[in-house]
């Protein structure tokens, strides 16, 4: 279970940037919302103590309890549906007295794990109609549960990571081909479906946020695009180095006026703009970059296929969603209620991240270039035995 690695191989650098962003991310949810620091705070230490253990945990034993995790997957998000605590007209809450818990964020790690030893096993016949289905399958229980809470935002991130794992996999370009063809005009009728008034494949808020960011002038979805163009304003007064280093306090805060709700969650990127300006902003995105790509360096090294699918799964967890959270507060997309990966408040979120950054640090450690180390030294020592049975 917990192996003795050398210390050469441990990712230092992912590290580092991950606790640079959680930095960042304690201070920002703190100028947003005083009384959540210390809550932020909490959640970066219990992730950290998480991810230094896990990091040290073999993943490929891990993997073993492949069908315990599904099924503790589908527990946790029956729950959501039976007894989740609902806010803003949506169940994806369960309510552990002492603290509130949303498994969706944990969902998506135990999916990447899943099917990971999944597609590893299945590695031979990936691309046979029998396999693809199973796999979509599996696929589909958890995703309908996550929508109906409902939840769309998870719901298309959680379908984007299965196909970017299922991509990594060695899904054939033939069959990727042919989904392409298939899922382009489904997804073309289903967002002409649901810009009517009367359809029901959508909540009413979630049709109203597309509306908004289609149609930004019509004063019908004012209050909704309102958000959006206050996030906006406050990223643009933060200019270059913001208010914090700039001395700026002629132009009103956006964020102390309490123009942009949410603001240490889903438009968190924007308090950063008003507080920390250009080089504040880009400070965070640099350091969700290096995270990805960190992600990606270390699967390139994997000792086999379920390490590589691990890696690409978690830094396209940070990916998808800094993307999105960032296109939400610069008006580029419509509002989704997406965090910022490590930045926006959210405990479940923060400490499932930190999860998954722990897996992709022991796929680290037992990279191609230590299995080869191993070999080595076992090889010596055969020829070694060998020798003195000569002698």
């Amino acid at each position: 279970m917990i192996k003795q690695y050398k210390l050469r191989f441990y990712n230092f650098r992912l590290v580092v940037f991950l606790l640079a962003i959680s930095f960042i991310g304690i201070q920002l949810v703190g100028t947003a919302a005083d009384y959540l620091r210390t809550r932020q705070l909490l959640g970066v230490i219990i992730g950290v103590v998480l991810m230094l253990i896990l990091s040290l945990m073999d993943y490929s034993w891990l993997l073993n309890f492949q069908w315990i995790m599904y099924g503790f997957n589908i527990v946790m998000l029956l729950a959501v549906r039976f007894f989740g605590s609902s806010a803003n007209g949506a169940a994806r809450w369960v309510d552990l007295g002492f603290i509130r818990f949303q498994p969706t964020e944990l969902s998506k790690i135990i999916i990447i794990l899943f099917f990971a030893k999944f597609f590893m096993d299945h590695e031979e016949d990936l691309n046979t109609l029998r396999t693809l289905v199973k796999s979509a399958v599996l696929l589909v229980i958890p995703l309908m549960l996550i929508y109906v809470q409902p939840d769309m935002k998870n719901t298309i991130t959680v379908t984007i990571l299965f196909c970017i794992l299922i991509y990594i996999a060695g899904l054939s370009y033939k069959i990727i081909g042919g989904a392409a063809m298939i899922a382009i005009p489904l997804a073309i009728i289903f967002l002409s479906i649901v810009v009517q008034p009367d359809q029901k494949l959508i909540q009413d808020y979630q049709r109203n946020r597309i509306m908004s960011f289609l149609y930004p002038e019509n004063e019908e979805y004012a209050d909704d695009i309102e958000q959006q163009n206050n996030s906006k304003t406050a990223i643009a007064s933060g200019e270059l180095v913001g208010r914090v280093f700039g001395n700026n306090t002629s132009v009103t805060s956006v964020n102390d006026g309490n123009f942009v709700s949410e603001n240490q969650t889903d438009f968190i990127f924007a308090v950063a703009g008003e507080q920390y300006g250009f080089f504040g902003c880009t400070c965070i995105v640099l350091l969700l970059f290096l995270i990805t790509f960190e992600c990606i360096r270390m699967s390139l090294r994997a000792k086999d296929l379920a390490g590589k699918i691990i890696c690409c799964g978690v830094g396209s967890i940070v990916s998808i969603q800094s993307f999105i959270n960032i296109c939400v507060a610069t008006g580029l997309a419509p509002n989704t209620g997406t965090p910022l990966p490590f930045v926006s408040y959210g405990l479940t979120s923060l400490v499932s991240l930190f999860i998954g950054m722990g897996l992709v640090l022991n796929v680290g450690l037992q990279s191609s270039t230590y299995n080869k180390e191993l070999q080595k030294k076992e090889q010596k020592k055969d020829a070694y035995f060998r020798k003195e049975e000569y002698l």
